[in-house]
């Protein structure tokens, strides 16, 4: 057992979070903890070959290399003085016995672990306080499916019955708000704004990079045609249509397609060279072999049976019309020899016509066993695809998603869930219980491909076990359709990188770092309910339940959301009713639950009260009469939570300063507000401190 220490070998008790299990996944979750600047200690089997995150070994404040399964081990890592221990090794197995041995070891650690069992899972979480389990895969599955949807969607999931869905628009000029509306006026009930960039890309991650992902719009700016909005929207009596429902969309246009197939057919039949050139290409398919020996059999019947025709006519007695001889023809033809044989007798050369009609009853034995046979293949091919209940391949706009592992069939299932056509390609045959109302389609995948309709296709998305296969049909399916989202799954960050440096149009996602920040979170005893991606970040809706003491108790959620940089879209105070996009006016008290989405920054700021300091205030000039300054003052009270008695001797000493530092965001509302009770004010800025938000400091 080795052990290397880079920081203090002692910690104070319940301050440090312990990582078992240095893989991918493991990695990153070290460096998303040492973001919130706790000690950080970790165990592995053997000493990692390399470092997908670079100069990992220097955020570890200890290592050991050993099995974490054993009591020693973990005692040796520093388990008693920990708050959380993240058990992420490959192994189930293993993940369960450090588990249950950590906790034996220290019952107040919160465990963090990696299981695809869901059933144990929720089990455990029934038996054990603090236990929460999480499988990556499954965790990114969401961000795979939402990539595979379009750019329109970003995100959605659900809180207490309420669905959540983050869309992002690109305002054609002729939009209802271009021109008619600013940015603040936006924000509804069941609407929020999250971000706006008038600019292009490189404008995006520009302001991005340095104003942070939320809030960096300016409340007064007009919408543009071009501008590009990023919005929150809850369920509500009449949501945005975020896009048009690809299965109606693909029903309206089957019925025209299908009248123009057919004309295309029947004008082939109509020529010769292209009914020839059909015939020989079903001939040389060899699809069927049995087909090709029922055409042979049957164009030799049809040839036996005119000879017979025309011999028993040329020599039948006299008053016998050729219909009749057709008729004794195609008795013998099927099994009726023994009934003409005497009646044979009685025509000119009767041992011709008889040794002829033993020919055409051989004959037509052998056609009534190839009809018998065709028959049966077509039955029980008609059985099984009734067994199998699966609708056809889409003409277009359908996502085609290749290995039906864990990932595959989630992503597929989201995708249902939200109206989008689906193919499913799988080497191998399931069951028709797997995923029944979606075409499968099973073998060579480069074959299965082309009978995808890939070439009409929205995207293709890769999730099968080996990357590099991943790479490969993202790749094929760009050369056969460049027009084609690419969505790949990897499992090593640096390798995600490269490919999206060297290949732009792939949507490369690397499952470990994406779930990474969700278990992060987790640590530290928050509730994920939702991930997300947002202009290449990780944004997650996380459950917060009020605590004495918490970090949240006290305050407005507007000083919550400009503080601490998040964005509340779900509130309950027990036992009322939860409410979607809450008022900012909302004072959180302890046994209160919130909903926010926040990146990691975000959580972190939570987490260490660092709450960003106001640089403005609110100076009020004049009101228009006495019913004017009443209602001002309760304004002020509740917007900005200067207590009442405090808000009205403000009112009585006009014109006069509010001594209540405030949020640029939450001082240009309070104006609006005072200007809606006919009172005068502007938004004050308290000097250079807030120079780096001055577009917010003057008054409109």
């Amino acid at each position: 057992m080795a052990i290397a220490d880079q920081g203090q070998t002692s910690q104070p008790q319940g301050q440090g979070f312990l990582v078992c299990g240095l893989g991918s996944l493991g990695q990153h979750c070290v460096a998303n903890l040492k973001t919130f600047g706790v000690p950080v200690y970790a165990i592995d089997q053997h000493q990692p070959d390399a470092w997908e995150v670079p100069a990992l070994p220097d955020l570890l404040d200890r290592l050991v290399i050993a099995d974490c399964r054993l009591a020693a081990v973990l005692e040796q890592a520093g388990v008693r003085h920990c708050r959380a221990v993240l058990l992420l090794t490959q192994d189930g197995r293993v993940n369960l016995e450090a588990a249950l041995t950590a906790r034996v070891l220290n019952p107040q650690v919160r465990l963090v672990m990696r299981s695809d069992k869901q059933n144990l899972n929720q089990l455990l979480a029934q038996q054990l306080s603090d236990f929460t389990a999480f499988e990556p895969s499954q965790l990114a599955a969401p961000a795979f499916a939402l990539e595979a949807f379009g750019d329109h969607l970003l995100g959605y999931f659900h809180v207490e019955g309420h669905r959540f869905q983050v869309i992002k628009q690109r305002l054609p000029a002729d939009h209802v708000w271009c021109d008619r509306r600013q940015l603040h006026e936006l924000d509804t009930r069941y609407r929020r704004v999250l971000c706006h960039h008038p600019g292009g890309a490189q404008a995006r991650f520009a302001a991005i990079r340095e104003a942070g992902l939320f809030y960096t719009w300016r409340w007064n700016t007009p919408l543009r045609a071009g501008d590009e909005v990023v919005t929150i929207e809850s369920d509500s009596p009449s949501p945005t249509v975020f896009n048009v429902t690809p299965a109606l969309e693909s029903a309206a246009k089957s019925a025209p397609g299908l009248r123009r197939r057919l004309g295309r057919r029947l004008q082939r039949l109509g020529r010769w060279s292209t009914l020839k050139a059909d015939m020989l290409d079903f001939w040389r398919s060899g699809e069927n072999q049995l087909r090709q020996v029922a055409l042979i059999c049957g164009l030799t019947i049809v040839v036996l049976s005119l000879m017979g025709t025309v011999l028993l006519d040329l020599n039948s007695p006299a008053g016998m019309s050729g219909f009749e001889a057709f008729l004794l023809s195609f008795i013998t033809l099927f099994g009726g020899y023994g009934d003409v044989f005497e009646t044979l007798a009685d025509f000119n050369n009767p041992r011709l016509l008889q040794g002829f009609g033993l020919l055409l009853t051989l004959a037509g034995t052998a056609f009534v066993g190839v009809l018998y046979a065709l028959l049966t293949e077509k039955l029980l091919a008609l059985r099984f695809e009734f067994m199998e209940r699966r609708p056809p391949v889409p003409d277009q706009g359908h996502v085609v998603v290749i290995w039906l592992g864990q990932v595959g069939r989630q992503v597929i299932s989201l995708l249902q869930e939200l109206k989008q056509p689906v193919v499913a390609i799988a080497p191998q045959r399931f069951d028709t219980e797997v995923l029944p109302q979606v075409p499968l389609l099973t073998g060579d995948v480069a074959t299965a491909l082309d009978r995808a309709n890939l070439a009409t296709a929205k995207s293709v998305v890769a999730v099968s076990t080996d990357e590099v296969d991943n790479l490969e049909i993202g790749l094929l399916a760009h050369r056969l359709n460049p027009h084609c989202r690419a969505i790949i799954r990897t499992y090593n960050q640096q390798f995600s990188d490269r490919i999206a440096q060297l290949f732009p149009f792939a949507q490369v996602l690397c499952a470990a770092a994406i779930s990474a920040e969700a278990f992060a979170a987790a640590a530290f005893g928050e509730n994920v309910v939702g991930l997300l991606r947002l202009y290449d970040q990780t944004v997650l809706a996380t459950q917060y339940t009020l605590e004495p003491g918490d970090t949240l108790e006290g305050l407005l959620l507007s000083q919550v959301a400009y503080g601490y940089g998040v964005v509340p879209v779900w509130h309950q105070h027990p036992p009322q009713s939860g409410q979607v996009m809450p008022s900012e006016d909302t004072v959180l008290r302890v046994g209160d639950r919130l909903v926010v989405l926040a990146t990691i920054s975000g959580l972190r700021c939570i987490e260490q009260r660092q709450l960003a300091s106001p640089t403005c205030t609110v100076a009020v000039d004049h009101a228009i009469n006495p019913t004017a300054l009443f209602d001002g003052a309760a304004e002020i009270a509740r917007t900005s939570g200067l207590p009442l008695a405090a808000a009205r001797d403000c009112m009585a000493q006009l014109p006069c300063t509010l001594p209540q530092p405030l949020y640029p965001q939450q001082a240009h509302r309070l104006v609006r507000l005072l200007a809606q009770s006919q009172i005068s004010a502007r938004v004050v800025d308290y000097g250079p401190a807030s120079q780096a938000v001055g577009q917010w400091t003057t008054a409109d």
